[in-house]
């Protein structure tokens, strides 16, 4: 992995050559003295991007970072600072966010996905320390992208390819971060069922279908005067925003609430649907916005609940809010608004959002033919701070959207 530059001539005015670094110590306690199991695990505590910089130190800091024990030492690690994969337009950067150092990286390319275009191969979600990519083909591809390992899941049935495909997420086991899971939403509503690939046994399940709520308290009612709305992504009914974030095609999130997994997202009519993998059943919320206002939107998942970020014009000025659904009351809550100062540069823009959330952070990118930005929300301190603007090579990269991942050297495919 190549640190930026700027962090990179930071780390080499501060490194010990590697006889100096034999002595270092902490609190004047050699690490010298530490046997290796014991110095495997102060060094599993170490940021994910600080121990890449250092393991050029000296050889035993080398020989560490190839250990299994040292890989199962990480793994107990409770979590990790967020990375966000950022995606450009052509699929041609391996560039992440560090959101503790506040910084870009580049990654090491990974092999597996360099055999195919740059178009053929997208990602289209991310859990835990892992990507997963599709094909072209719609095959799967799942990868470490801090390590760079990958492997390609077996196909789908081709009765199955050629089915609609409205979500595609991913899972990954909270214990030791070695197992994961990717389901996938076919059909058309009120027809739709679900795929799971599990990683613990290697294969595709059976297709299940889904059944429409019993008690469908969610859904809307024309009869209802008043039920709130909200538009589908690109600003209308019938159109999408997939032209300029084909990543996002298939944006969903999973939460996992007293047992019960819940995958949600905005299907094309302009509704979030929530399918229940436990109790096989799904139904749809209530609208947000009046059909004929223009709007951006998109779902995230944020310490196990599902939020919309929304971004309207009102009144000749723009405004981007988050919302929850008060399952008590039945209705949307505003939880979050961005400062007018920030929001008002994207009146009649026609701008996109792409949003992703990761524990208390939302990442949001925003997108038009004039502007980009990217604004990183936090849900605990209300905080709204644009993200510095990444450069390569002396060029400024543009991003559509991101994934949110634990850089976890660990995470097996």
């Amino acid at each position: 992995m190549e640190c930026n530059d700027q962090q990179s001539s930071r780390i080499s005015r501060k490194r010990k050559s590697p006889e100096k670094m034999d002595h270092l110590t902490v609190n004047n306690f050699p690490l010298d003295d530490l046997n290796q199991d014991l110095l495997e695990r102060v060094l599993s505590w170490l940021p994910t991007s600080t121990f890449f910089c250092l393991t050029a130190v000296c050889k035993r800091w080398k020989s560490i970072g190839a250990s299994e024990s040292f890989k199962l030492a990480c793994s107990h690690i409770p979590s990790r600072d967020p990375w966000f994969f950022m995606v450009s337009p052509n699929f041609n950067q391996s560039i992440v966010f560090d959101s503790a150092e506040r910084s870009f990286k580049r990654l090491n390319h990974l092999p597996l996905l360099q055999k195919d275009s740059n178009q053929d191969c997208m990602p289209v979600a991310a859990s835990g320390g892992l990507i997963c990519y599709r094909k072209l083909s719609g095959n799967f591809i799942v990868c470490n992208p801090v390590t760079g390992s990958c492997c390609e899941l077996p196909p789908l049935p081709l009765a199955q390819q050629s089915q609609s495909l409205h979500a595609v997420v991913m899972s990954t086991s909270s214990k030791y971060h070695l197992s994961y899971k990717i389901v996938l939403v076919f059909g058309e509503l009120p027809n739709l069922s679900f795929k799971v690939f599990n990683s613990s046994i290697g294969c595709w399940g059976e297709q299940t279908a889904f059944r429409r709520k019993a008690d469908e308290s969610h859904a809307f009612d024309s009869t209802d005067e008043n039920v709130l709305y909200f538009l589908n992504k690109a600003g209308n009914v019938m159109a999408t925003n997939m032209q300029r974030s084909p990543s996002k095609q298939y944006s969903s999130v999973i939460t996992n609430r007293d047992g019960q997994e819940i995958i949600y997202f905005l299907s094309s009519s302009g509704t979030v649907l929530a399918c229940n993998l436990t109790c096989k059943s799904f139904y749809e919320y209530p609208r947000l916005l009046p059909v004929f206002c223009e709007y951006s939107i998109d779902v995230v998942e944020c310490k196990g609940d599902m939020l919309v970020v929304l971004l309207s014009e009102f009144l000749e000025s723009a405004s981007l809010k988050v919302w929850k659904y008060d399952e008590g009351n039945r209705s949307w809550q505003q939880i979050a608004a961005m400062p007018p100062a920030m929001s008002h540069e994207w009146y009649g823009k026609k701008v996109d959002i792409n949003c992703v959330g990761a524990g208390d952070q939302v990442l949001i990118c925003l997108n038009s033919s004039e502007l980009c930005s990217y604004i990183l929300y936090d849900l605990v301190t209300n905080s709204w701070v644009e993200l510095p603007k990444c450069s390569m090579n002396g060029e400024a990269i543009e991003f559509m959207s991101a994934f949110s991942f634990e850089p976890r050297i660990e995470a097996s495919v």
